[in-house]
């Protein structure tokens, strides 16, 4: 079977036993965030089920879920595109992710646990290791899982959960960041790393908060 625009492997996601829609929105997501689809580029039903081997049902709930996400926009009589923001959005969620990437951070080093920090530590070796030339895709979700894993070390669910949902939104701001800046990416989450190990409580959430600013190449503002 030939290859698709989408880089699927042989097998169509309409001839899997997984749940559809789950397959099509880590597909579609995986295309926006690796730099495939730009931001502003429409997302036709039409042509996205073509594509992927499944009816209009499981691309139109899938594009629905991106949207609740923040990363796809959804308008009467334009349809779907990816998200842009504007400069006063963009700003508007580095202040508050850069906000709450430092208190967790600066949890996570007053509850250092030992296991979870033995998993992050993993995480970074492998994000360390496929920082120049890695697939991007594989990046971004080992960025995720760094996030993830630094998040239960701070053990505050609330706060876990409102990240969550922020990094969604975000996500577009900080791809570029993991396609292009690899390598600094994850000497910044190294040294956060340091910091929590340390138990440094104030250094840990001054880098992950400078970390977003820098992800989104922007300077913090007073």
């Amino acid at each position: 079977m030939e290859a698709n625009p989408l880089g699927l492997p042989e097998r169509r996601l309409g001839e899997s036993h997984s749940p559809l829609t789950r397959l099509v929105v880590d597909k579609l997501r995986e295309r926006i965030l690796s730099g495939t689809v730009a931001a502003g580029d429409r997302l036709v039903e039409g042509r996205l089920s073509d594509e992927l081997g499944v009816s209009r049902m499981p691309v139109r709930e899938a594009l629905r879920q991106l949207a609740a996400e923040g990363i796809v926009t959804i308008e009467p009589r334009r349809g779907a595109t990816v998200t842009q923001f504007n400069a006063e959005q963009v700003r508007e969620l580095v202040e508050v992710r850069a906000t709450l990437e430092g208190l967790n951070a600066k949890l996570a080093a007053r509850r250092h646990d030992p296991a979870k920090i033995a998993e992050l530590q993993a995480i970074l070796s492998e994000g360390v290791r496929l920082a120049d030339g890695g697939d991007p895709v594989v990046l971004i979700r080992l960025n995720e899982r760094f996030h993830d894993a630094l998040a239960n070390i701070a053990s505050n669910s609330i706060l876990r959960d409102i990240m969550r949902s922020l990094r969604d939104r975000t996500a577009l701001l900080f791809a570029p960041l993991n396609r292009n800046q690899g390598k600094q990416n994850w000497e910044d989450h190294a040294a956060i790393l340091r910091a929590v190990i340390a138990g440094d409580t104030e250094l840990a959430a001054l880098l992950a908060t400078r970390h977003v600013y820098s992800a989104a190449q922007m300077q913090p503002t007073a």
